[in-house]
């Protein structure tokens, strides 16, 4: 028969504390030395705790540090978690007393918030990284395909020549605005919780925003109630995760369309592409897949994520902790994985020019140009001119000519539809219908054109380089609090305050 007087439930236990303190040793573990480094250092500091205990207490958890191999431990049910934990191996160091003074105006609450921001902020940082790295090879593939011709599509259809640029610039344009709304995201996890306490902060003279400064957090995060409470932090950066993936999913889809053999306009070199076992002919570009299934499993992580946190009450609650988000950090691993098999697979690509002319040709997506080239050079309007353009397309879809050769049907149309021959001799006709033509006149503001191009590039780097720079400012800050924490522990060790 189960004992239901004791702590913990032996089915409690295998379900859920045991699970949490596993999630807590591979995660958190690194989190839980910083703050207690940091709160230490400012008990000190404010004359919350004199120097020989803050000596005593640093001491112990030094000890602690080296002498207990976390990764080894097993949960037992002794304590309720890791937190528990340390808190019983500083009694065995230093006794109740002493080692129950670094628990001083704090709480669990206000510490497993801290907790996940700094776990959240390693990981999105890793994330953000890699994002750099993808958005240089979409510029870098960008720059160096500025001129290379493609078929664009829209509903599916051969539509208007464009560049391999061009389209890289329109995808890493999407990116930088993801990126715009990942940073903003991040910057509410650099709101630090600490001193919060359970709720309503402490009746101790704490200094909130130096414990803040010694984790690296850009600032406290102001209201305590808020601290514990809020989780705009969670929803707010997995919904900017989110985009990422899903618009980097639908170049992925535009990349499987065109490396289908009957498009064939995107070439997948043999280091990306399986061959069937059965079936030698075939060139299976299955990284796509991957890829196109890795930003749906992520974006999906992202959703379990926020709505995990729909109709939850506005308070502290475990349904935004431990396990909550241990199971998020699975996001990270996915998603990363996608974006560095993104970046490698873009500067690999390159486009089958025979492809893309065929198509072109044989589906006449240059027309729109030979219509505009009679609105500037015959002086008709826009309608006439579309009709023209739209009756020579037709005649040379229907008897399957090249564009290029259909003067005379060009000819045919227009002086039905005006009445007289048009000035255009067939050079002049053939190269308004050229794929080449039709992008180099299209140099306005954000077009296929190679100033155009070079231009928009120029744009995206700068803007870029913000981000980059913003991102930068962020490490810098890290980099320094964990020198000054470590300098100020350092210190309690070495001033036993006699």
């Amino acid at each position: 028969m189960t004992d239901n007087s004791t702590f913990p439930h032996p089915v409690y236990k295998d379900t859920v504390l045991a699970p949490l303190f596993e999630g807590a040793k591979t995660h958190h573990v690194d989190a839980f030395r910083m703050i207690n480094q940091a709160h230490l250092v400012m008990l000190v500091e404010e004359g919350i705790l004199p120097t020989k205990t803050g000596h005593e207490l640093a001491k112990a958890l030094r000890s602690i540090d080296e002498e207990v191999d976390v990764s080894a431990l097993t949960y037992t049910g002794e304590v309720e978690d890791y937190f528990f934990l340390v808190e019983a191996e500083l009694k065995k160091r230093l006794g109740p007393d002493v080692a129950g003074a670094l628990h001083t105006a704090r709480s669990r609450n206000d510490m497993d918030h801290t907790v996940f921001k700094l776990g959240l902020q390693k990981r999105v940082d890793h994330l953000i990284q890699s994002l750099h790295n993808l958005v240089t090879a979409m510029h870098e593939t960008a720059a160096r395909e500025k001129e290379t011709l493609i078929v664009a599509y829209t509903h599916g259809q051969p539509a208007q020549p464009s560049t391999f640029g061009h389209y890289l610039l329109a995808a890493s344009e999407v990116l930088l605005r993801d990126l715009d709304r990942l940073m903003l995201a991040r910057d509410q996890i650099e709101k630090c919780p600490m001193g919060a306490a359970a709720i309503t902060t402490s009746g101790f003279p704490v200094s909130r925003q130096h414990v803040a400064e010694l984790l690296g957090f850009e600032e406290p995060l102001e209201n305590s109630y808020g601290c514990i409470a809020s989780v705009d932090y969670i929803t707010g950066l997995y919904s900017a995760i989110k985009l990422v993936f899903v618009h980097l999913g639908r170049v992925i889809q535009d990349f499987q369309f065109w490396s289908a053999f009957e498009v064939g306009q995107l070439y997948v070199p043999n280091a990306l592409v399986q061959i069937s076992s059965i079936m030698p002919q075939k060139r299976n570009p299955v990284p796509i897949e991957h890829m196109r299934h890795l930003c749906s499993v992520t974006a999906g992580r992202c959703d379990m994520m926020v709505n995990t946190m729909h109709n939850t009450p506005f308070t502290d609650m475990n349904d935004s902790e431990g396990e909550v988000q241990q199971a998020g950090y699975a996001t990270f691993e996915s998603g990363g994985r996608a974006i560095d098999l993104l970046a490698a697979f873009i500067p690999a690509l390159s486009i089958n020019d025979d492809r893309v002319a065929k198509t072109a040709d044989a589906a006449c997506i240059t027309i729109t140009e030979l219509a505009d080239t009679l609105v500037r050079e015959e002086s008709i309007s826009f309608r006439q001119a579309h009709e023209v353009a739209a009756a020579t397309a037709k005649k040379v879809i229907a008897e399957g000519k090249s564009l290029g050769d259909a003067h005379a049907d060009f000819m045919t149309a227009f002086i039905e539809m005006t009445g007289r021959e048009s000035h255009l001799d067939e050079a002049a006709y053939r190269r308004s219908v050229s794929a080449r033509h039709f992008v180099n006149v299209r140099k306005r503001f954000g077009g296929p054109a190679p100033v155009a191009i070079e231009a928009s590039l120029e744009r995206q780097i700068t803007h870029f380089g913000h981000l980059k720079a913003h991102f930068e400012q962020i490490q810098t800050r890290k980099k320094t609090a964990n020198q000054m924490r470590e300098k100020a522990f350092d210190a309690l060790l070495n001033n036993r305050g006699e």
